[in-house]
């Protein structure tokens, strides 16, 4: 059963002789319940892929699906709803609001879609990411692995369909990058959660269950039960 697919997608930038196309005609689908890595150069198309997935950004050609909803299809207002809904994102910057405390900042989406969280499980996130001492204090109080942890606990908070984070560790130290990565993978194998990462960290990659390669915009290689050393040698092989 797949969380989300992308089925024929092309996505051009720009027109005529500026035109620049960012995925050719890519197919591609995402397991529910598993942990999925984008990889590849620079250029290579993969925030594109996420975004177009995300439904942040329209695609020229083709068909993304969240479920069995093709989301194409759907109007400004339901897109939103969806994204707010079924899609969890968790971003490089974090993008915490500032004033607000870590627990606003959790509860920011379900608050302004007027839903009621459930109690349980979100302290269940907080005692899982170790911040449940912070949830008063505001972002600008908070360490860098603290604010991204906050990040992921409102990712999850709502039981989102899928998650995207999107280079997710890049502003992290390294032992902030393992804890964030360990909560995925556990998001993962004990709630059956899907999530799909862009990241251009191999040791990253290493904790999904599949790493998809794109080069010039298309998917060119697979692996399945990745480490970091076969992540290297495929990334080698792109570059050349």
């Amino acid at each position: 059963m797949y969380a989300v697919r992308a089925v024929d997608v092309t996505k051009i930038f720009g027109e005529g002789d500026t035109a620049v196309v960012a995925l050719s005609d890519v197919t591609l689908d995402f397991t529910k319940g598993e942990f999925t890595a984008i990889m590849g150069p620079s250029g290579s198309g993969k925030s594109t892929l996420m975004h177009s997935l995300a439904g942040l950004e329209s695609v020229t050609e083709g068909d993304i699906f969240i479920g069995d909803v093709q989301i194409g299809s759907l109007s400004d207002n339901d897109l939103t709803e969806l994204r707010r809904d079924d899609i969890g994102f968790i971003f490089q910057t974090f993008n915490l609001i500032p004033t607000l405390t870590a627990m606003e900042n959790i509860e920011l989406p379900a608050t302004i879609a007027g839903r009621t969280l459930d109690a349980g499980w979100i302290g269940q996130l907080l005692d899982i990411l170790g911040i449940r001492e912070r949830v008063d204090h505001r972002p600008p109080e908070l360490s860098g692995g603290e604010r991204q942890r906050v990040a992921a606990a409102r990712a999850l908070a709502g039981k989102p369909e899928v998650i995207f984070a999107d280079e997710p560790t890049g502003n992290l130290d390294s032992k902030s990058a393992a804890e964030l990565l360990g909560f995925l993978r556990r998001a993962v194998d004990d709630f059956g959660q899907t999530i799909v990462m862009v990241t251009h960290d191999p040791s990253a990659a290493a904790y999904a269950d599949t790493v998809i390669f794109l080069r010039d915009g298309v998917p060119v290689s697979t692996l399945t039960n990745p480490d970091r050393d076969r992540i290297l040698d495929e990334i080698k092989g792109l570059e050349n």
